[in-house]
């Protein structure tokens, strides 16, 4: 479908995933000159906003509200407005509401644009020290349904595999990989990235279990895990 001919845009704008200074000057340019952020917490969005003085309409975009909204947001763009999406943390789209708002624009005729910018699994995969020449991006594992299924066929995985993982169930995982995949198998967890207290344990599954087994955990949690 071709794009349309009105001047609206949806623009995917990358949010730091920690120091709030990991921000492209572009992506600043581009929030400012929008009608209108969608956040997906407008109160983690207004902390960046106001540290880069800037004043545009925010409304929230996010998991709950999203099939409700897209298709309206849409209306909007095609009549003219230009809409930038921030997530929390990182790239919009990955393991963050995107793909529904997207999806519609592209199949509505508005343009989409995906700037550059901070994405969590990018950094721990490059320090893990494993193999990065072929790699595959798992995001958050199923909570219960299709999680055994996804886990034994993982277990066959030649290429390095990255997971996004809470920090309340960290240990939890990180034991249930060693089960499927060995004890032995080769991983680094990296949390808090960016920021001042930034941690990359490295070792085999069972020994950054049992790091972390002894301490309490905080921040966004990104797990890398060597492949067969």
């Amino acid at each position: 479908m071709n794009e349309s001919t009105a001047s609206g845009k949806l623009f995917l704008v990358p949010s730091p995933i920690g120091n709030l200074a990991d921000i492209t000057f572009r992506a600043v340019e581009t929030l400012k000159s929008a009608d209108l952020i969608l956040a997906e917490d407008t109160r983690t969005s207004s902390v960046l906003l106001q540290h880069y003085s800037i004043q545009k309409p925010l409304t929230a975009y996010h998991q709950h509200n999203e099939h409700r909204v897209f298709q309206h947001l849409t209306e909007q763009m095609k009549a003219g407005k230009v809409m930038a999406l921030l997530t929390d943390a990182g790239t919009p789209g990955i393991s963050d509401p995107a793909f529904l708002l997207v999806r519609a624009c592209v199949q509505e005729g508005v343009p989409v644009e995906c700037l550059p910018g901070a994405t969590a699994f990018v950094p721990a995969l490059v320090n893990s020290g494993l193999p990065i020449n072929r790699f595959c991006f798992e995001g958050f594992l199923p909570l219960k349904k299709g999680r055994h299924t996804l886990l034994t066929e993982l277990a066959k995985e030649e290429r390095t595999m990255v997971f996004y993982e809470s920090p309340v169930r960290l240990v939890k995982t990180l034991d249930q990989l060693a089960e499927y995949f060995g004890a032995d198998r080769a991983c680094c967890v990296s949390r808090e990235l960016t920021k001042k207290f930034e941690e990359n344990a490295r070792g085999t599954l069972k020994e950054v279990a049992d790091h972390f087994r002894q301490k309490t955990v905080k921040g966004e949690i990104v797990i890398v895990v060597a492949g067969i």
